[in-house]
């Protein structure tokens, strides 16, 4: 046992910032208690059978920088219709807004419509994406993101895609797997690490 006297003396304000630490997380709780039983209130399903647009498949992966899969992530996004316009209550199916647990492989899926060009800066478009936020552990912040789509011509003009180097776009760039369905990985850091942006 230490005593008081034995203890070391630490005066002064060198003690330096105390690091952050993150616990948890806790998201299966509130966020994605599924398996708990519990009420979800969002879900991989943005939009409903009937939305008009077409029905896509968004099938991803989160990894770490070691290339391992990150188990407890959990992925957002929001997204426009496929006019271009975000969710209104005009819109019945359609809630534009979607949330994903990540498996013990690190994999996670979305069932939505592919949304149209959005409105950009300078009255002109952005080519169609989703906005995307990464929480898992050892963020203290969540992550943002976007999902663009291989082939997309409007690819070409986008503004944000613009701001991001030529070599390092591909990693917002969700391929084609088939009829209706895209492959997105998304890598916390590391060799082809994912672009993220301020949010």
């Amino acid at each position: 046992m230490i005593t008081e006297t034995q203890a070391p003396q630490v005066t002064g304000p060198d003690f330096g910032i105390t690091p952050s630490q993150t616990i948890g997380p806790f998201f299966a709780y509130a966020l994605t208690p599924r398996a708990y039983g519990g009420p979800e209130l969002a879900t991989e399903q943005v939009a409903g059978d009937g939305v008009e647009g077409e029905r896509i498949r968004i099938e991803g992966h989160v990894y770490d920088g070691d290339g391992v899969a990150v188990s407890d992530a959990m992925i957002e996004i929001w997204q426009a219709d496929a006019q271009g316009r975000f969710n209104t209550s005009g819109n019945a199916g359609f809630s534009g807004f979607g949330r994903a647990e990540a498996t013990a492989e690190g994999a996670f899926y979305f069932e939505t419509i592919r949304p149209g060009a959005l409105p950009g800066p300078g009255g002109g478009l952005q080519a169609p994406h989703l906005s995307v936020s990464v929480f898992a552990r050892g963020l203290l912040v969540q992550l943002a993101t976007r999902i663009y789509f291989e082939g997309d011509p409007g690819n070409a003009d986008d503004p944000v895609l613009a701001l991001v180097p030529a070599e390092r776009r591909d990693t917002l760039i969700a391929k084609r797997d088939g009829a209706g369905i895209f492959r997105f990985v998304i890598r916390l850091q590391g060799e082809g690490e994912t672009v993220f942006f301020a949010a």
